[in-house]
Order: C-alpha cells, then structure tokens, then sequence
C-alpha cells in the first residue's frame, strides 16, 4: 500500500513536471485546471509525512549526513530531469537571481529543520510551520502588495502568534534543548517565508523543474561545507530505515515536492499556496502518533488550535470582513 502510494505520487509529480513544456494554450489551461488540485494534495501529503521522515533520517546518523544525501539525491535527479526535458539550464543573471531565492528556502530553510528534529517532534515541526501562510501574507503586502490586511487578518495573525507563545510555554518544561529546536524550526518559517515572496515578486515563467535544478546547485555547495566541516565520521553501518527515509526525501520531498510547490506558486498567489499548512500539521500530529508514538502536551494542543483559527482567520480575512461589513451597514440607521 505504501509503495503505491509513493509510486503514484511519482506519475503525478511527473506529469506536472511534463506540463511545463506543453506549447498548447488550450491544453495548457485544461492541464492548470486538473494539476492545481492535484498538485495541492501531492504538496499537502509530502509536507505532512517530511518531518517523520527528516526525524527517521537522522536514526542511526548524524543529521548533516541525512540532508547532504537528501540534497545529493535530489540535485542529480532534478538536474537530469531539467536536461532531458528542457536541455539545458538557463545561468543569466535574472534566473541566478532565482536559483538564489530557491536556494534560500533549501539551504537556510531546510538546515534548521534537520536540527531541530533532533528534540523536537515531528508533528510540532509542522504546527510550527502552520503560521507560514500569516508571515507569507504579511511579506507579501508588505514587499509586493498581494494583498492588504484588515482587521480579521489581523486577529488571525495575533491568534497564530499566541499559539507560538503556546508551544514555547510548553517548550520550557522540556528542556533548554527543546527550546533552541523550537526557536530554531521559528527561524526556518521566516526564512521560507522570506523566499516564497522573494520568488513571487520576479514573476518568472521558468518551468518549475528548471527552477528546483538551479536551486539546488546553488545550495549543494553550502551543505557541503557545512557538512566537511562540522559533521562527525560516517558510521560504519547506515540503518535501513534511514537510508530508506533520505532516498524518499531525496526523490520525493526535494524533487517532486518542491517541482509541485513551485507550480503552484506560478498559478496561485503565495498566500493562497501557503494554505497547504493549514492542514499538513493535523495531518502530521496524527502520522507522528501512529507511526512513531509521539506525545502532543496540553500547550501544543492549545497552540495547534490558536494557530489553525489563526490561518483560517488571515485565510478568509477578506470574506469574514465583507459579511461583518454588510451586516454593520444593515443594522445601522
């Protein structure tokens, strides 16, 4: 069941990979039509199931190790993809500039992630990075005016900052350690923000697998310095269950993942993208309690609802604030 799972989500993500080099117009809006939704629910599943794996990647190996394989893997692939189906990559200054912004989200994005998940639960992980879409949505008004901020958008992004308070409440009584993963995860959200709205203000139409390619040459070097000079010796043995956990990652969560997101980033205001973590950290709280026994406090659950109500507010900001404003003018004389 879980190989077909990931054989399906490999046709598809391909297929959109293919949509990019598709010349019909017409078919181009047929095929935007079906690939969005699709692409949203490959991104939605592949969001919720990495921070498990990113934890089961570091079993048994250092975490530097699990994400210089993880970026290896993905770089080879995403390259020879980007070869086969546009032949070359295009390096003027213009999509340097993008390989940079992608490379952002990679390096300074994934980095603290791969950290973090050494104390801090996976399901947390993406509870934390649930507030993506408010600092998205700020970013984005705020450096390339998406979209303006009323007084729901407001009280949603008070109420996601409040269930941040929640979990670092919660995170004091863990540990000093608990706390720096935390911060840390905090750190990867702005940063990710950061380069969704740096990418979305080049309105660039290059193919998203192109995209991926580039960024991920940009970023291979910083892990790799990264890895020489601070990771300890390799083990002597690496735990199937982790090798396994960074070929998925490699594959899926760095190619397909990213090639889905970045799609849906080209058809989609980065806000609207920004959604999927709206329900990717329910999803993972419940794979992280299945699949790995993974305990959610009182503060986390408390901070998982405030966060949750905070998207659903910025999310629908404009709607709920139309209807409070139609109602107002109806009942007033």
């Amino acid at each position: 069941m879980f190989f077909t799972i990931i054989f399906t989500i490999i046709l598809t993500g391909l297929r959109v990979i293919k949509s990019d080099k598709e010349g019909c117009e017409m078919a181009l809006h047929v095929n935007n039509k079906i690939l969005i939704p699709v692409a949203f629910s490959m991104v939605t599943i592949i969001w919720a199931t990495t921070p498990l794996t990113i934890k089961w990647s570091g079993n048994g190996v250092h975490f530097l190790f699990g994400i210089m394989l993880r970026m290896g893997i993905g770089t080879v692939l995403a390259v020879i993809l980007a070869l086969l189906i546009h032949r070359k990559l295009a390096f003027d200054r213009r999509a340097c500039k993008l390989y940079s912004a992608v490379a952002l989200a990679l390096f300074a994005g994934m980095l603290p992630v791969y950290w973090a998940a050494q104390t801090v639960s996976s399901g947390l992980i993406s509870v934390i990075f649930g507030v993506t879409p408010i600092i998205t949505g700020y970013l984005a008004w705020r450096f390339i005016h998406e979209q303006g901020f009323n007084g729901v958008k407001i009280l949603g992004m008070l109420s996601g900052l409040a269930g941040l308070i929640s979990i670092f409440m919660g995170s004091t009584l863990m540990g000093v350690g608990y706390v720096y993963g935390v911060a840390a995860v905090v750190l990867a959200v702005i940063l990710h923000s950061v380069s969704s709205v740096w990418i979305k203000s080049m309105k660039s139409d290059m193919p998203a697998i192109m995209m991926v390619a580039g960024g991920l040459l940009f970023a291979m070097p910083l892990f790799a310095a990264v890895y020489l000079i601070f990771a300890p010796p390799l083990v002597d043995v690496i735990p199937l269950k982790a090798l396994w956990s960074i070929v998925y990652l490699g594959v899926i969560g760095s190619v397909v993942g990213f090639v889905c997101y970045y799609y849906l980033l080209k058809h989609l205001p980065a806000s609207t993208v920004a959604l999927i973590t709206l329900i990717t950290p329910v999803l993972a709280l419940w794979i992280g309690y299945v699949f790995e026994s993974e305990k959610v406090s009182f503060n986390v659950y408390v901070g998982t609802v405030l966060v949750l109500t905070g998207m659903a507010l910025h999310q629908w900001g404009d709607f709920l604030s139309k209807k409070l404003w139609k109602k107002r003018k109806l009942y007033s004389f």
